[in-house]
């Protein structure tokens, strides 16, 4: 049935096509007919928020007024790193956002007062008629996906898969209304959020932002949140204290083959619906104004593109009259269409396109010309402002004060207040899952010696994992959390209160016999894109944590692991070298709640017991991520639901398999791909200065690296030397990793490159493995054999780099480039490839 389905789907997006290509009569036909295919699946939504008929009058007459140009603006979403207030002046953008990572001034460190200056700017701009000839108000847009967590010193809530576990509806409308009310602080009016996607392959970087493989929490939650961040209808709808939403991604962004981001739902209508579209019913039945175009595919066609689904499933049959707002340059990926020239969006059903980087002009200019050529009709771009000025009205934004002068505006002391801290610190609590507690091991005695160790224990950036602060949610620091908790902070507060002691041991070692160990590790912070895997095994050929907690055992010491992850993952050996194992997910700030439920008090009481549940099923081998393909059959290790509660019997045995048989060979090691691959970090050096990349620009003396846009958002990255000092960037890794897979004669290193410019005489590939240990050779030579300014992979054998000096077995870094000269060096792929069969460069 699936595969007749997803024929007919091909069938049909082929015959529209055709039909209309050929202006064939029998194109109203096909429109009826899918019209009615929706129907009989879809429901008919009725929405909280009715038209009004008074606000409707109001909107005609302003369309009546406004020329093509004011209307195509209005669709036009750029990004802050890529426009000015006066291009928004001159413009009159319907809208504009942030996106990960970027901040006003593109600083960090920027303060609530510089957000804030920022949205005050931007609005007056756009109210400001001297130039575009209008003063519509425009919207700030803003990725607030747990917590408002662009912002240094907001509340951090758990990433959605521990809020799954916790299964509490009410709790996360109330995590919603906090986010809300810390985001009308910096004077923003929408957050893109929920995201409701319901993950069916945990191979899927963007597992974490699922809520569960159940398709009814997804519903409930969104609702949830819809509720939590606009307000209820009838109450305090889009009052001063609510911003706009947006339920994202439409649809099926988790159903793609293999966990692919931004790939391809292959899949029938009836799943797509059934288990993808959930989060819809729920958010738009609560009132949801926005929704956003999803990345990927259904069954070949980019939905970005998709009418069927964006124009008569969304807006025809589920009756949603808010507007459609595009992803990061989405509509660049439709066939046909570059980020600069897409009318094939427009005519889809998309109404707002986001198009960051300077393409967003082209677009605007190539949209106005394709409506005058009848290549998009009016009325459709009538239809989508319509639906933009609806939203901004029942929001109240052509009524409301400038955003520097709104009711929460500048009140900074809610940003991380201590009542919305104790809102995130409840969430961890219920949000953790016990699966093994041997012996009841926990909940710990706060009196004895705890030794707590691990690359997890003192690291807040790890504990919140991506989307904090940065995109990926690399390069922070606890500095980077002003009034956050690490989990080892949590711990030691507790116990030092109640006459016990915590010792820090990252790396486990001790003195003194400890009564326990708490030993917290997993996976570093990740985004989309760059956290889809292989397979599932946590140790992917580093055991260096199942180390830890073996030699732990060894010295008679109780462990008891705390296992931080965006997904469930293959951790057998990890959990029989474990007396009692916790999965905390990805808890956020404030790391004092997982304290509250493994401690008890000072009086041998319990705190808080476990009541989080497992939202996605636990793997029982690391190939087992396809959620689809679970059943009797092929059981997981622990179902969806499972969770222990104290005095409940571990079911988990201590001698789980270990091994597995293995279902592909060695795969290839992206070392960058759209950005560094944890654990490896983009270090940049000038002279003695040394900074690791966390901005999207950044400069160390004389070099500069930047991101850039080449096929996806920022997948890119510009070296610029300055000639001054000798300057270098190289991917690091915090440890010394194993690579010794990678040493067959056919494994390379490949880096695709452009090179702008005349090569330098001196230039050096650098790979190092500890002091005294590495490799160190001019690459001026091979490098001069690279076309100018144009992409080009080049292949190093790393057998060659072995006897030349490389240590595969503990390789600090990866791949480096060093020079004194001024020159131009770009790359958007680093990569160990397991059998290669390019010709290799041999350097010896």
């Amino acid at each position: 049935m699936a595969l007749h389905t997803i024929h007919w789907r091909k069938s049909a997006v082929a015959t529209a096509v055709l039909l209309t290509l050929a202006g064939c009569s029998e194109a109203p036909e096909t429109a009826a007919n899918e019209a009615a295919q929706a129907q009989a699946l879809w429901p008919a939504i009725e929405s909280p928020v009715k038209q009004d008929a008074e606000l409707e009058q109001r909107i005609t007459e302003m369309l009546g007024q406004m020329t093509l140009e004011q209307k195509v603006a209005q669709m036009i979403q750029p990004e802050i790193r890529d426009i000015t207030v006066e291009d928004m002046r001159r413009y009159g953008f319907g809208s504009y956002l942030n996106g990960g990572g970027a901040f006003p001034n593109d600083d960090k460190y920027a303060t609530p007062q510089d957000w804030i200056q920022l949205a005050e700017d931007m609005y007056q701009a756009s109210v400001d008629d001297s130039l575009d000839g209008i003063n519509i108000p425009t919207m700030w847009g803003t990725d607030a996906v747990h917590g408002h967590n662009n912002v240094i010193g907001a509340t951090i809530f758990p990433h959605n898969i521990g809020l799954g576990a916790a299964n509490n509806p009410d709790l996360i409308e109330e995590i919603a209304t906090v986010t809300a009310r810390e985001v009308m602080v910096t004077g923003i009016d929408w957050v893109f959020a929920p995201t409701v996607a319901n993950a069916q392959n945990l191979r899927w970087g963007r597992t974490y932002e699922s809520y569960s493989e159940d398709p009814n929490i997804i519903k409930a939650y969104s609702a949830s949140i819809v509720r939590g961040l606009q307000g209820s209808v009838g109450k305090d709808f889009l009052s001063e204290q609510r911003v706009i939403s947006t339920v994202k991604h439409f649809v099926g962004d988790g159903a793609t083959t293999d966990g692919i981001d931004q790939g391809n739902a292959e899949i029938d209508e009836q799943t797509l619906y059934a288990l993808h579209a959930q989060g819809y019913v729920g958010g738009l039945n609560a009132g949801a104004q926005t929704v956003m175009a999803s990345f990927n595919s259904w069954n070949g066609v980019k939905i970005h593109g998709h009418d069927y689904l964006l124009t008569d499933v969304l807006k025809q049959q589920m009756g949603f009259d808010g507007f459609v707002v595009g992803d990061w340059n989405g509509h660049g990926q439709i066939d046909g269409c570059r980020n600069d020239n897409c009318p094939q969006a427009a005519n889809a059903g998309l109404d707002m396109y986001m198009v960051p980087t300077s393409a967003w002009k082209p677009l605007y200019e190539n949209l106005i010309q394709q409506v005058r050529d009848g290549v998009i009709a009016e009325s459709r771009v009538d239809d989508a402002v319509r639906r933009i000025l609806r939203v901004k009205m029942r929001a109240g934004l052509f009524d409301k004060a400038s955003p520097a002068q709104r009711p929460l505006a500048g009140r900074t002391e809610l940003i991380g207040s201590d009542e919305h801290r104790a809102v995130a610190r409840e969430a961890v609590r219920q949000s953790l899952v016990l699966l093994k507690n041997h012996d009841q091991l926990l909940p710990l005695d706060p009196k004895q010696r705890i030794l707590v160790a691990g690359s997890g224990a003192d690291n807040i950036g790890q504990q919140s994992g991506g989307w904090t602060i940065s995109w990926q949610g690399t390069g922070n620091t606890n500095e980077d959390f002003p009034g956050g908790t690490s989990i080892y902070q949590g711990i030691a507060k507790q116990v030092s209160a109640a006459g016990g002691e915590a010792v820090l041991s990252v790396d486990g070692s001790f003195t003194e016999q400890p009564d326990v160990a708490v030993v917290v590790f997993g996976e570093q912070p990740y985004a989309e894109g760059n956290g889809d895997i292989d397979n599932l095994d946590y140790q992917r050929g580093n055991a260096t944590d199942l180390e830890l907690l073996r030699r732990l055992k060894a010295a008679g010491v109780p462990v008891v692991t705390l296992f931080i992850s965006g997904r469930p993952m293959w951790v057998n050996p990890e959990v029989n070298a474990s007396d009692a194992f916790v999965a905390v997910w990805l808890p956020g700030s404030e790391g004092e709640g997982v304290a509250d439920v493994i401690l008890r008090d000072a009086n041998g009481a319990v705190q808080y017991d476990f009541v989080g549940r497992l939202p996605f099923s636990w793997p029982a081998d690391p190939n087992q991520a396809n959620r689809m393909l679970i059943d009797a059959q092929n059981p997981p290790l622990l179902p969806v639901g499972f969770g222990l509660s104290y005095g409940d019997a571990t079911t988990l045995s201590d001698a789980l398999p270990e091994t597995y048989e293995a279902t592909v060979e060695t795969a290839d090691l992206a070392i960058f791909d759209r950005a560094p691959q944890a654990p490896w970090l983009l270090e940049l050096q000038s002279g003695e200065q040394k900074q690791v990349m966390e901005s999207s620009v950044q400069s160390v003396g004389t070099l500069t690296a930047r991101t850039f846009d080449d096929q996806v958002q920022e997948d890119a990255r510009r070296i610029q030397f300055g000639g001054g000092d000798t300057e270098s960037f190289q991917f690091v890794t915090p440890f010394p990793r194993d690579l010794r897979a990678y040493g067959d004669a056919n494994a390379a290193l490949q880096v695709t490159v452009k090179l702008a410019g005349e090569v330098p005489e001196d230039v050096a590939l650098w790979l190092s493995c500890g002091a005294d240990c590495g490799v160190d050779a001019n690459i001026s030579e091979q490098l001069q054999a690279v076309a100018d300014n144009s992409w080009q992979t080049l292949s190093f054998n790393l057998q060659c780099l072995q006897q030349a000096g490389l240590d595969l077995g503990a390789v600090a870094s990866v791949f480096g480039v060093r020079t004194a000269a001024e020159w131009s060096f770009s790359f958007n792929d680093v990569r160990l490839v397991a059998d290669s069969d390019a010709e290799a460069i041999c350097l010896q």
